[in-house]
């Protein structure tokens, strides 16, 4: 058994957070039950922030780590699913009660409440659980049963557009779906369902708007914004301001203006050089800019192990990720075929099509028309 720190509930072994209070249970309090059924080399853990694939420790495509979503978020993704695995102790063949003893009656399988789902990560919880003991999502007035699929009506009562939202996890499997109604559709964390539990998605979050057979998409001012996903090796214009991610690294591209020569003829330092054509800056705050790198007409390469600007210690960033092109006085980003893709912020309200992959808080959403 694990002793929760703060509470000092008792826990199983194989939870990771307290089913009294919903803290994460100290990792190593108690010794792992041998699995004889585990294969020598150990099974790959599968999960992922985010919904991407950690680079650095992988050991092949499609082998995870699951890491934990910062400042108690679920993770950029889409949330690991599945939950700790259980090991049942096996009692000898000839085991019995000792003559005399009385027989335990067993409580008839109708009798037992069912499990609590959670509709975070889908692991089973028991009904007396208020936190799951999979990724800690607070259970409290959820449902005790998943709701079952509503192809003929989206959530809400009305019928659906045709439109639908999926949630995907860090394998690519999918979390959940949410159909959109008819009309338009405003989105967020109080609109419950696939995205009652990410805390980085605003109350209200984006605003889906269908004109004619088209569905456009706007952020609705929120904190954290919506991002596209780009499709491979397809250039996409970006402008002075506009804002793109890779891995777990935010970057706005700015204008390096001229500055103008004193009234007396005197030129400032630090004016920028002639062969550039602006620079990436990392946002590391709502209004504060970290390291910047001066762009070249013959352009960037990122990544984190080759390139012009290199992450070393982002291990959702690829080896080569994208790249940064000057052309007939404009500026692209491409993405390189990278395992978890290079996304960029939308900053007005933008036309969707059919498999549009969208980052909204830290969950990743297949938009299907």
């Amino acid at each position: 058994m694990i002793t929760c720190p703060k509470c000092t509930k008792e826990n199983q072994d194989h939870y990771k957070f307290c089913l009294g209070c919903g803290a994460e249970l100290p990792r190593d309090a108690a010794p792992k039950k041998f699995a004889p059924g585990t294969p020598p080399h150990g099974v790959p853990a599968a999960g992922g922030r985010g919904g991407m694939v950690d680079e650095a420790t992988s050991q092949g495509p499609g082998v995870a780590r699951r890491a934990g979503g910062g400042g108690g978020a679920a993770a950029f993704a889409a949330g690991g699913g599945g939950g700790a695995a259980q090991q049942l102790a096996v009692a000898p063949m000839n085991a019995g009660p000792p003559m005399g003893a009385p027989m335990a009656t067993p409580v008839p399988p109708a009798l037992s409440a069912p499990p609590v789902i959670c509709p975070q990560c889908e692991h089973p919880n028991p009904s007396s659980n208020k936190f799951c003991a999979s990724c800690g999502f607070k259970l409290s007035k959820q449902p005790s049963v998943p709701a079952p699929p509503q192809p003929a009506a989206s959530i809400g009562g009305a019928p659906p557009s045709g439109v639908v939202l999926t949630a995907l996890r860090a394998d690519g499997t999918e979390a959940g779906a949410y159909p959109l109604p008819p009309g338009t559709v405003t989105i967020g964390r109080d609109t419950g369902s696939v995205f009652a539990g990410d805390s980085y998605l605003s109350p209200r979050h984006a605003t889906f708007t269908p004109k004619g057979p088209k569905l456009f998409v706007r952020d609705e001012s929120s904190l954290n914004g919506i991002y596209r996903k780009l499709r491979r090796d397809e250039p996409v214009a970006i402008a002075h301001g506009d804002v793109f991610r890779i891995g777990q690294e935010i970057i706005r591209f700015e204008p390096l203006t001229p500055m103008p020569v004193n009234a007396d003829g005197v030129e400032r330092l630090g004016s920028p050089s002639k062969g550039y054509v602006g620079r990436i800056a990392l946002i590391i705050g709502r209004d504060a800019t970290g390291n910047a790198y001066p762009i070249p007409e013959s352009g960037l390469h990122l990544g984190r192990e080759r390139g012009d600007v290199l992450f070393p210690e982002d291990g959702y960033v690829s080896g080569l990720h994208c790249r940064i092109a000057f052309q007939e006085g404009h500026l692209f980003l491409t993405d390189l075929g990278s395992s978890n893709g290079s996304f960029v912020r939308l900053s007005s309200e933008t036309e969707v099509f059919n498999g549009d992959i969208l980052l909204m808080g830290q969950q990743l959403f297949r938009v299907t028309i």
